[in-house]
């Protein structure tokens, strides 16, 4: 007959399941960071694709109105998505006297010193027009 040891009875002791369960809980608490910046992140990205958007709008509306643009800054206002922007249109002469360089910064409003968005275009003086 075999002898019964009662402390060699298989099983974990109570030492080892609160280290599981201490190292479980350690990774499910990362786990829920993770999410959470994952999901703080999306309201940055989504400033920083309307602002894109804002920044194309303002050099297509200039190039649209075909007029040729004197150097200088304008400033402007719009809304996209129901968020105000505020934009900077620095317009630059080129060597070519027939290009303006367009570079255009897009914020939002409270925070006008930090650009979300800038874009650089050109626009061409249109034919047999006097500079």
């Amino acid at each position: 007959m075999a002898k019964q040891h009662r402390g060699s009875q298989p099983g974990f002791t109570l030492f080892e399941v609160l280290v599981a369960l201490a190292i479980i809980a350690i990774a499910l608490l990362a786990a829920m960071r993770a999410a959470g910046q994952g999901t703080s992140n999306v309201g940055e990205l989504r400033a920083h694709l309307l602002a894109g958007w804002v920044a194309q709008n303002v050099l297509v509306e200039q190039r649209v109105r075909g007029d040729w643009p004197s150097t200088g800054v304008l400033h402007g206002k719009q809304s996209q998505a129901g968020i105000e922007f505020t934009w900077r249109e620095e317009i630059i002469a080129t060597p070519n006297s027939a290009f303006r360089r367009v570079d255009i910064f897009v914020s939002v409003a409270p925070e006008e010193s930090r650009s979300l968005a800038h874009m650089t275009g050109f626009l061409v003086l249109p034919p047999g027009s006097a500079r």
